[in-house]
């Protein structure tokens, strides 16, 4: 009992730490160690796929909370075009949230694998690839000021955010993940929104659409309390000090270690489901 709860006060600031760190929200990290500890070593009394995608969307909720008001203290939040976002992702959450359902363990092991070797290649190309210019019409930019005082101008069409945040939403609540992982490089490549104010507002995206995918998920009784405890607790702390680390240093190590260990999980994911 005593290492069960180690395991998951570890889990559960580590995950909320490099999440923090990156704006990715760390459901990447809580959703597989719940299922190879809880699974696989059986550490976790009664752990299924589902219970692990709910317990970690109730998570998110705790992780994006914390860091969104970190962030926004520095103005790092575009609260503004977040809430254009939301308008897409908190409808997709709700649906991908009653999919995963119909996730069996081979599956849920094989599109994950898929979807995290998808992620980890993302984050090898996120900064070889220019941000896009199609979106970049005078009518639809608007400034946002940073902490710094610097004005950036950037804007997009909102039936498009619309449109990719529903897809988005749609893989938060099907996988537990926090989209922050797809947002911050689509805020960044796509819609051309400067790094540090993409990182902050994917909080803020995380904390809503999360919320969302959580109630669905409490409903249809997905969530493992006992493992929520003390991730929740270790999470909130995580992310408050992952938000103030990432303006210290840069963040680039992190991100190398990350799709390392996303790669790896998911070529891991994929032998279990096959063999």
């Amino acid at each position: 009992m005593i290492l069960t709860i180690i395991i998951l006060i570890c889990i559960g600031l580590f995950s909320s730490v490099l999440g923090a760190l990156v704006g990715i929200g760390g459901g990447v990290i809580i959703v597989p160690a719940l299922v190879f500890f809880g699974i696989k070593l059986g550490m976790i009394d009664g752990m299924t796929p589902q219970l692990a995608i709910g317990t970690s969307s109730m998570i998110l909720v705790v992780t994006g909370l914390s860091a969104m008001i970190q962030y926004n203290k520095s103005n790092q939040v575009d609260r503004y075009n977040g809430s254009i976002f939301l308008i897409g992702l908190i409808p997709g959450a709700f649906v991908g949230s009653y999919a995963s359902a119909m996730l069996t363990m081979d599956s849920f092991n094989l599109y994950f694998g898929v979807f995290l070797i998808f992620i980890s290649i993302l984050l090898m190309v996120r900064d070889k690839i220019p941000p896009l210019k199609i979106f970049q019409n005078p009518k639809y930019l608007r400034p946002h000021i940073d902490a710094d005082g610097v004005v950036h101008q950037y804007g997009f069409p909102i039936w498009i955010a619309v449109i990719i945040t529903f897809v988005v939403g749609f893989i938060t609540g099907l996988f537990g993940i926090g989209g922050g992982a797809l947002m911050t490089p689509l805020m960044i490549i796509v819609f051309r929104i400067p790094p540090s104010i993409a990182i902050g507002t994917s909080m803020m995206l995380i904390f809503f659409s999360c919320l969302s995918s959580a109630i669905c998920h409490a409903l249809q009784a997905h969530v493992q309390y006992f493992a929520l405890v003390f991730l929740a607790v270790s999470s909130y702390f995580g992310a408050r000090f992952g938000a103030k680390l990432a303006s210290k240093f840069s963040s680039d190590t992190l991100v190398k270690l990350l799709r390392s260990v996303l790669l790896l999980i998911g070529v891991y994911l994929i032998f279990e489901a096959i063999f």
